[in-house]
């Protein structure tokens, strides 16, 4: 039996949407309508956090708060400005360990993943194991994890694989599991082997949940880098933080705040753009919308 699963296989291929007007095929390039519903949808998230932001300006304005209990916004943003230099440094050196860590959990997530899918002894084995290592207080492993390997990258690498790996294998698990068992039968008959019915079926159809686990790791591992930072570093925002703290620069404790939440959010959004890229037919326009 030839190794190449047969060409024709209709569970798999997304139909092709006719356009509106009936006559060709839909290209797929906004209209200026559609971008100015997308406009619309983003203006909620974009016009809350600037409405909180005017509030607490405010309110520090008003009751003439302490800077050094809590600076206004816009002190925030000036003082982080003159200190642009030295945040851009320590910033480097987060979103260094974040990349390097993330993707090495990544890799090793997928890896986990398939390997309990595919052999149910290693799920039954391993699942435990790594539900407890789940519950290992990050409080308590940080400090370990700079007594063993040093100030250096290590530590935070390894902090944010133990952070972040784990809604990812979840979430891939319920992937696989969540396969259509007729899509499946509908492949053998066609005389798809098991890998073939894995790389063609199962891991495209987890490919939802998998961006799902990425999105909810990326969160954790900015917190974890910072949190190994703050425990022990010589460069990063966690270490900023504490300097920042110890000399009571309210401020710069709020701007590295700041970054910290910026660089969340832009790897929560660059995961989103990867999963419109890689999943276009899960992102189409249903039919009647």
């Amino acid at each position: 039996m030839s190794e190449t699963a047969p060409n024709a296989t209709p569970a798999l291929s997304p139909p092709v949407k006719p356009s509106a007007a009936g006559g060709g095929y839909a290209s797929g390039a906004p209209s200026g309508s559609g971008r100015v519903a997308a406009l619309m949808r983003l203006a909620p998230g974009i016009l809350l956090p600037l409405g909180l932001l005017l509030v607490w300006q405010l309110y520090c304005s008003w009751a003439n708060v302490d800077p050094t209990v809590l600076p206004t916004p816009t002190r925030i943003v000036s003082q982080l400005f003159d200190a642009r230099q030295i945040a851009w440094e320590h910033t480097e050196q987060t979103l260094k360990e974040t990349v390097i860590g993330f993707s090495i959990s990544v890799v090793v997530a997928v890896v986990i993943a398939t390997a309990m899918d595919q052999l149910a002894w290693l799920r039954r084995a391993l699942y435990p194991t790594l539900i407890a290592s789940q519950t290992i207080p990050v409080i308590a492993i940080a400090p370990l994890m700079i007594i063993w390997f040093g100030f250096g990258l290590l530590p935070k690498v390894l902090l944010i694989v133990l952070v972040t790996f784990f809604p990812i294998v979840v979430a891939l698990l319920d992937g696989f599991a969540a396969t259509e068992p007729e899509a499946m039968d509908l492949l053998r008959t066609m005389g798809a082997k098991r890998r073939q019915t894995f790389r063609l079926l199962r891991f495209p159809g987890a490919l939802p949940h998998f961006f799902t686990g990425l999105r909810i790791s990326a969160t954790y591992a900015v917190l974890a880098a910072i949190f190994a930072e703050y425990v022990g570093a010589f460069h990063g925002l966690g270490i900023w933080m504490s300097q920042s703290k110890s000399s009571f620069r309210t401020d710069l404790v709020f701007g590295a705040i700041g970054i910290c939440a910026l660089i969340s959010v832009a790897l929560f959004m660059v995961i989103a753009i990867l999963a419109r890229v890689v999943m276009p037919w899960y992102y189409a326009p249903k039919k009647g919308n």
